[in-house]
C-alpha cells in the first residue's frame, strides 16, 4: 500500500489527462527557472554598468573623450551608455549642418534618446510576460488536473459496491499532485516577476533621469556656443 501511495506511483498511475497537465506544468517550471536566472544576470549587469558609467560621466571627463572611450570598448548591457551614445551621435550629426537651429537639434537629440530608451525597456522587460503568465495560470491548470482526477475517482466508485477510504484515496492523491505542481511552478514565477518588475522600473527611472540631465547639458552647451 505504501508503494502504491508513493509520489512516483501516483504520477505513473494517473490518467493521461492528469499526466499531460503535470508534464505541462513541469516544463513551464523548468523554462521559468531558466528565465529567472537569465533575467537575474541581465539586471545585475545592468545595475553594475549603470553605476560605473554614471561615475565616469559625472567625473568631469570631456564628453567627446568619453564618447571615444565607450566606442572603443562598448558595453551593450549599459542602458545609460547606449542612451548617451545615441544622444551624442545625433548632436554631432545635427550641429555639423550649416545654420542649424538649436531647438530643432534638441528635438532631434531627445527623439534619438527616447528611441534608445524604448530599446532598453524592451531589453529589460524581455521574458517578464512569460513569468507573469506562468504565475497567473499555473494554479488554474493544476486545478484543472485535480478536478479531472477527482472526477475520474468518483466515476470509478460507481462500479464499487462498498466505497472505502482506501479505494478513494489514491485517485484523490494523484489528482492533488497536479495542484501541488501548479503551485510549485507559480510561486517562484510570481516572486521573480514582482522582484524583476521593480528592478526594471528602477533602472528605467534612472535612464530617464540621465537622459533629461544629459539633454540639459547639451542644451546649455549648444546655446552657449551658438
Amino acid at each position: 500500500m505504501a508503494d502504491k501511495m508513493s509520489i512516483w506511483s501516483l504520477v505513473a498511475n494517473a490518467s493521461v489527462v492528469v499526466q499531460l497537465v503535470m508534464l505541462m506544468l513541469l516544463m513551464a517550471s523548468v523554462i521559468s527557472w531558466v528565465m529567472i536566472f537569465q533575467r537575474q544576470a541581465v539586471l545585475s549587469s545592468a545595475r553594475k554598468s549603470l553605476r560605473n558609467f554614471e561615475d565616469r560621466f559625472w567625473s568631469g571627463v570631456d564628453l567627446g573623450q568619453l564618447f571615444r572611450e565607450i566606442n572603443h570598448e562598448p558595453n551593450s548591457d549599459c542602458g545609460a551608455e547606449n542612451i548617451f551614445r545615441a544622444g551624442i551621435k545625433e548632436y554631432t550629426r545635427l550641429t555639423q549642418q550649416p545654420g542649424y537651429d538649436p531647438d530643432s537639434v534638441m528635438d532631434g537629440i531627445q527623439r534619438s534618446m527616447r528611441v534608445a530608451l524604448a530599446r532598453e525597456e524592451d531589453k529589460l522587460e524581455r521574458h517578464l510576460p512569460f513569468l507573469a503568465t506562468v504565475g497567473s495560470t499555473s494554479p488554474y491548470i493544476g486545478l484543472f488536473g485535480t478536478v479531472w482526477g477527482i472526477m475520474n475517482s468518483f466515476r470509478g466508485l460507481a462500479n464499487v459496491h462498498q466505497a472505502t477510504l482506501a479505494s478513494v484515496a489514491p485517485g484523490i492523491s494523484e489528482a492533488l499532485i497536479a495542484t501541488a505542481i501548479g503551485l510549485f511552478a507559480a510561486i517562484p514565477a510570481v516572486i521573480a516577476y514582482n522582484r524583476y518588475s521593480a528592478q526594471v522600473e528602477y533602472l528605467l527611472g534612472n535612464y530617464e533621469t540621465f537622459a533629461d540631465e544629459f539633454s540639459s547639458i547639451l542644451h546649455r552647451r549648444m546655446h552657449a556656443s551658438h
